[in-house]
C-alpha cells in the first residue's frame, strides 16, 4: 500500500466513524418521551400553571432541566413537557397567578400560590422528599396527575 493509499484509507475510516457517530447521536435524540402532566385543583383562570421535571440534584430548585407552562383555568390543566429522556424524575408545579415566574411566599415562607408534586408527594412540615415524588418516564408518552395545594388562606 502506498503512502497516498494509506492516508486516504485512514481518512475513509475516520469518515466512517463520524457517520456512525452521527447515526448514534440521531438515535439518542430520538430516544425521548413526552410527559403529559394533568394538574388538578387549579383555583382560577389567573396566570399560568408551570411544571418542572427535575433530577435529584435540581429538585425543589429553579434549574430543573425540562419545563413547560399552560394558561390556568379552574379545575384541571394538562401540561406536556416534550423531549424528556427516559429515566426517573420528580415533577414540581405551581400556579403562577401573577405571572412573575416565581413562587410567591408569605412572611412565614409558606407558598401563597398553589403548589404540587408528582405522586402527590406528602409535604410534612416542609417540601416533599425526591424519593416520594419520583416517577419513571418512558417512551413515547408518560402520563401522570398531581394536585395543587393552596397552603395559605385565599
Amino acid at each position: 500500500m502506498t503512502r497516498w493509499q494509506f492516508r486516504n484509507a485512514r481518512r475513509f475510516a475516520a469518515g466512517g466513524w463520524l457517520a456512525a457517530l452521527a447515526v448514534l447521536l440521531a438515535t439518542a435524540q430520538a430516544a425521548a418521551a413526552d410527559l403529559a402532566i394533568t394538574v388538578a385543583n387549579v383555583a382560577n383562570a389567573q396566570g399560568k400553571v408551570l411544571v418542572a421535571v427535575c433530577t435529584p440534584e435540581t429538585f425543589l430548585g429553579p434549574n430543573c432541566p425540562y419545563t413547560a407552562a399552560e394558561p390556568a383555568r379552574p379545575g384541571s390543566v394538562t401540561v406536556v413537557v416534550h423531549k424528556v429522556p427516559p429515566g426517573t424524575y420528580a415533577v414540581q408545579s405551581f400556579h403562577d397567578e401573577n405571572q412573575n415566574l416565581e413562587l410567591d411566599r408569605n412572611f412565614l415562607g409558606l407558598p401563597k400560590e398553589g403548589v404540587g408534586f408528582s405522586n402527590d408527594a406528602p409535604m410534612r412540615f416542609g417540601p416533599p422528599r425526591y424519593a416520594d415524588a419520583a416517577l419513571a418516564v418512558a417512551e413515547p408518552v408518560t402520563r401522570t396527575t398531581l394536585t395543587l395545594r393552596y397552603l395559605v388562606e385565599r
